[in-house]
């Protein structure tokens, strides 16, 4: 009984220990994503004075080369008018479950086809 109690706190305090290093794991993830996102909008700011100081100009040293080509992009002026004339150009998402209106109905004594509640037990570890 001694040797189950102390491998099932060896575990539980394992789990903990798994735990507090994935929240600071996940911390610095969106540390490392608010510095890119950063970095991101400098070279877009950066991007956009050059393109605007050059204005189509060629540029090129032995270090870096400044080249442009042609693209094109569809703009969408009125998503109304599109939609009313133009059917086939359009795509629809699939429908999600409103989850939280689904639970409140069902937990109001409600019947909503195809959904049920289920209980749950969550162990939590402290």
């Amino acid at each position: 009984q001694m040797e189950r109690t102390r491998k099932i706190e060896n575990i539980l305090l394992w789990v903990k220990n798994l735990k507090s290093e994935a929240e600071a794991i996940k911390a610095e993830e969106t540390a490392l994503a608010e510095r890119r996102k950063a970095d991101e909008r400098k070279a877009e700011s950066l991007t956009a004075y050059v393109k605007g100081v050059l204005n189509g100009e060629k540029f090129q040293t032995a270090r870096v080369a400044v080249t442009y080509r042609k693209s094109e992009a569809v703009i969408v002026d009125d998503m109304g008018e599109l939609s009313r004339n133009a059917d086939d150009y359009l795509t629809y998402k699939d429908p999600e479950p409103n989850k939280a209106k689904i639970k409140k109905a069902l937990k109001d004594g409600l019947t909503v086809p195809g959904c049920r509640l289920e209980e749950r037990q969550n162990m939590t570890i402290k």
